[in-house]
């Protein structure tokens, strides 16, 4: 027996190669055959020669496009109903969908095909086409048995019958199968973006005719990354499975819930109210996903961040709304306290603000506008400067000089903050080995050590490639271990506890030291001291500055140093500009300082002056701070 009959038609050599090699397996194991066309007149002569299960169509091809080329194929009484599947590489061009299933198109894939999408489609209509053989086959059979059995026609036509009603039957499976996979998500069953878009432009048109408007709901899950890079896919696929489960518990049976791809989630909510019942349904979901889900023996917990987009006021077509409602996911996910975010246009004024403070950065990186300065650490004990903090600055052309904490906020581009890294490192590395020579001459700070330069990352989270910009620029200039040092915060340390483990220990035997920045500023702080067994610990300038109000602000800070006594770390407070918090620390035997009452921030040339043990020391700035009373 026959087997069906595959036709791919593409004019370029190269891709009409690729598509073939996805077919490949199922040609070889006689599923169908292939037949291959480099044009629409030379698909029309094999449509001619003959009959296809299914047509994959090129839509851009010169001379006769796909459209002509499948208008001119259902022309053809042999060829009319044959199904066609177009292929192009033109995303988000909707006159063209819509030209395409006026043509009489089956479906509609965007290069690059997804291999098991395209092989599970072709075979989808392969096996409609292999069962109407069979029909047909049988069909003769009985044409023959009538002429030579005819004693036995009423009984070979009832069972010819409950077997054509069976294949019926099976054939309809098919089309719902073929018609769920061009419509339907294959891990959670929602509604896929396609299906989305169709349902999201009707809607509009149904708002535009009757005046009622409705609701569009942008869901994004808050962690899913670390739960999937820590427990595995597996995982992280139930996770989103048992999310769409509790999204559709939460809507009507009249609203349509959207998976767009990832973690990304889609509610629409059409009639009267839309406004008021998106709220209740966001508050739902909010509430449903905040549960914690069971998998695997595990008990994970994650969140949602909801952006909230009305038609028409906030968008006059479905992508400007769609984009809308994302932007103010965007930013309830930026604001935690708020996880509901309604679109306002005041998201797109802060939306083109931080578009013009990234591109303005990547100039400042590119134009050479950026610079470190280091602010001294003082040792309490003895005045002499053991290290110094890298303070990033933008010399911006218009607004000044402009600190890190005023503009990197600003920046979500990571791999514009990567660079920024990048060049941080280098600079710092640098600035170091001038000032080894200065410190090979004396004894470094109480261990013997080389003056520390610590640095602060703009990235948001620590990743491998870390070590792949720091252990080089270390090498690069022949630093001394310890010359360098990593300022963590609770950002920094959020992640998976294995790889984050493996990458602060790969950098400790690098000899890069590792501080808290900023303890007491972040509720993890006391649980990272203990985990990650930290070199420094930096007290907050929050608790420096209450040193001695009525509040029991000494307190504290005598509880933070001994607790860094206890983990054997050194101690230096943040933000110290008074007299009295110096006097206090020292009595509390607080290990080094930091602040205005020593020195700002200075110029790469200016610190170096103080890195030298024997040269421009703070020794007579502290003695003078210690004993004038005045």
């Amino acid at each position: 027996m026959q087997i069906p009959k595959v036709l791919l038609v593409n004019d370029d050599p190269a891709s009409l190669y690729a598509l073939e090699s996805l077919l490949t397996d199922a040609v070889e194991r006689q599923i169908y055959e292939l037949v291959t066309a480099g044009s629409g007149k030379e698909a029309l002569r094999q449509v001619l020669l003959h009959e296809f299960a299914v047509i994959l169509l090129d839509v851009s091809m010169p001379g006769m496009d796909g459209f002509e080329t499948a208008e001119a194929i259902h022309s053809h009484p042999r060829s009319a109903s044959v199904p066609i599947i177009f292929i192009t590489a033109h995303y988000a061009d909707e006159m063209n969908r819509l030209r395409a299933y006026q043509a009489g198109a089956a479906d509609y894939l965007f290069t690059p095909v997804i291999p098991q999408i395209l092989q599970s489609k072709v075979v989808v209509f392969v096996d409609m086409a292999l069962k109407n053989m069979q029909l047909q086959s049988k069909t003769e059979e009985l044409v023959r048995l009538n002429q030579d059995l005819r004693v036995q026609r009423v009984q070979d036509l009832q069972r010819i019958n409950g077997e054509l009603e069976l294949e019926i039957k099976e054939r309809k499976v098919a089309e719902q199968r073929a018609h769920d996979l061009s419509t339907r998500d294959a891990l959670t069953n929602l509604v896929n973006r396609r299906a989305l878009i169709q349902h999201l432009e009707h809607a509009v048109a149904v708002s535009d005719r009757n005046g009622i408007g409705f609701a569009l709901l942008f869901l994004d899950l808050d962690k899913f990354k670390p739960i999937n890079d820590n427990h595995g896919h597996e995982v992280g696929d139930e996770l989103l499975r048992q999310v769409s489960a509790r999204l559709a518990a939460s809507v009507r049976v009249a609203d349509i819930v959207a998976r767009l791809g990832g973690d990304e989630f889609v509610v629409l909510i059409e009639g009267r109210a839309a406004s008021a019942n998106a709220a209740r349904v966001a508050r739902k979901i909010e509430m449903a996903c905040a549960l914690p889900f069971d998998i695997a023996g595990h008990r994970l917990k994650t969140a949602a961040s909801i952006g909230i987009a009305l038609y028409p006021q906030d968008g006059a077509n479905a992508q400007l709304l769609m984009k809308h409602a994302d932007t103010a996911m965007y930013h309830a996910k930026q604001n935690p306290a708020t996880p509901v975010q309604f679109f306002h246009e005041g998201l797109n004024v802060r939306e083109r603000e931080r578009a013009q403070w990234t591109a303005e950065l990547r100039q400042a990186l590119a134009g050479g506008e950026l610079e470190l300065r280091y602010q001294p650490q003082v040792e309490i004990r003895s005045g002499r400067a053991t290290g110094a903090e890298a303070r990033l600055y933008w010399h911006h052309p218009a607004r000044g000089l402009l600190e890190a904490a005023q503009f990197l906020p600003h920046v979500q581009d990571r791999p514009l903050l990567d660079l920024i890294d990048t060049w941080v490192i280098d600079e710092a590395c640098a600035q170091s080995a001038l000032w080894q020579p200065a410190a090979a001459g004396g004894d470094g700070d109480a261990a013997g050590a080389p003056p520390c330069i610590w640095i602060n990352l703009a990235t948001p989270q620590l990743h491998a490639e870390l070590l792949q910009e720091l252990l080089p620029a270390l090498d690069k200039h022949g630093l001394a271990p310890g010359s360098i040092g990593v300022e963590l915060n609770e950002k920094l340390l959020q992640g998976a506890a294995g790889p984050l483990e493996q990458l602060l220990a790969r950098l400790q035997a690098a000899g890069v030291r590792g501080a808290l920045d900023d303890f007491g500023s972040a509720r993890s702080s006391l649980a990272a001291c203990k985990r990650w067994q930290l070199d420094v610990l930096k007290i907050d300038p929050v608790f420096v500055h209450a040193i001695g109000n009525d509040q029991g602000g000494t307190d504290i800070v005598a509880a933070v140093i001994h607790l860094a006594r206890a983990l054997s770390m050194r101690v230096v407070a943040l933000g110290v500009d008074q007299r009295q918090q110096l006097e206090v620390l020292r009595k509390l035997r607080c290990d080094s300082c930091q602040g205005e009452l020593f020195s700002p921030p200075l110029p790469a040339a200016e610190a170096r002056l103080h890195m030298s043990p024997g040269a421009a020391s703070f020794s007579s700035t502290l003695h003078t701070l210690l004993n004038n009373e005045d």
